[in-house]
């Protein structure tokens, strides 16, 4: 009888009682999200202060002729800045100059960094030594590696005209060169940057079918076939994603260009990083600067959105 009375007893159950649990639940629920939002709280912090507060103030500066020495000083300019950017030569040579070292080295540092994963992925005595060796430069200073990259590109006793002169080809002169200045930058980038992506493309590969790449092989495909019809097809993401992020570290990069051209020989390397530099800390145009400084975030979250657009098309197909 009084298994036969349950269902009805509990159906007669009040409310409350019926959605205790599920009120646990929830009340976890909140909780738990509180103390992630606590233990989150000092990055947050730290995000806020010295991120997006400083970005913030640099959209504000652009509207002002910003004076640093007595801020009370500054004279408001509305979109004087961006109209005086628009018109200015300096700032499209900078934006060619950017152009041309993003093109030079994402297209190096990519097809070089799928190469090197590709022959580090392979069995050999030498592997791991051929990997520290690929990998250690990513993980030293941009300001240290750059000074010994200076004495490598010297023209006088560096190595690299040194092996010119062993193979009896004529001396460029790199860095004092207004036409090598750049590439040579481009070489040290590579150098420094390559690591990263080498990592992201083993990565990548250890996601590739290797029953797709042995079918191929036994169906006579040589070893570029191979790479073209059945291991670039499963790494489109990943290939994207190196592209992306290195297009965004290119634009952004100043280190280099400040230590081992100063933006020179004549403006040959004066990207538009530097010149943002020049203009806020040479000049003190800082209005103007922080008006260039709008316009590659602007770019920079243009990429990025591409990469996020592009990404989620291709999880779709």
């Amino acid at each position: 009888m009084a298994t036969r009375l349950a269902p009805e007893l509990q159906s007669t159950l009040p409310q409350p009682l019926a959605g205790r649990p599920r009120r646990r639940s929830r009340v976890k629920g909140i909780r738990s999200g509180r103390f992630a939002a606590l233990y989150l709280s000092p990055a947050m912090l730290i995000f806020l202060v010295f991120t997006l507060g400083p970005a913030i103030f640099v959209f504000y500066i652009s509207f002002f002729n910003w004076n640093m020495l007595n801020p009370a000083q500054s004279q408001f300019r509305g979109l004087g800045n961006y109209q005086e950017l628009i018109t200015s030569a300096a700032f499209w040579h900078s934006a060619l100059i950017s152009a041309y070292f993003v093109a030079l080295s994402v297209t190096i540092s990519t097809i070089a960094g799928f190469g090197l994963a590709m022959l580090l992925i392979s069995r050999g005595g030498l592997r791991n030594l051929v990997r520290l060796a690929v990998l250690s430069p990513y993980f030293t200073p941009i300001v240290a590696t750059s000074i010994v990259w200076i004495w490598i590109f010297n023209p006088q006793f560096g190595l690299l005209d040194g092996v010119l002169h062993v193979l009896h080809l004529p001396q460029v002169g790199w860095l004092e060169s207004e036409t090598w200045a750049l590439p040579a930058v481009v070489l040290y980038t590579m150098w420094h940057n390559l690591g990263f992506t080498v990592i992201i493309f083993i990565a990548g590969l250890a996601t590739v079918s290797g029953e797709l790449r042995e079918a191929a092989r036994v169906d006579g495909a040589g070893f570029l076939r191979e790479v073209w019809h059945v291991v670039l097809p499963q790494m489109t993401q990943t290939v994207l994603f190196v592209v992306v992020i290195t297009t965004i570290g290119s634009l952004q990069a100043f280190t280099q260009f400040y230590t081992m051209t100063g933006g020179g020989p004549v403006d040959a390397t004066t990207t538009t990083g530097y010149l943002l530099y020049e203009q806020a800390f040479v000049f003190y145009n800082t209005g103007f600067a922080a008006a260039v400084a709008m316009v590659l975030f602007v770019v920079i979250a243009l990429f990025t959105l591409a990469q996020l657009w592009l990404w989620q098309k291709q999880a779709r197909t």
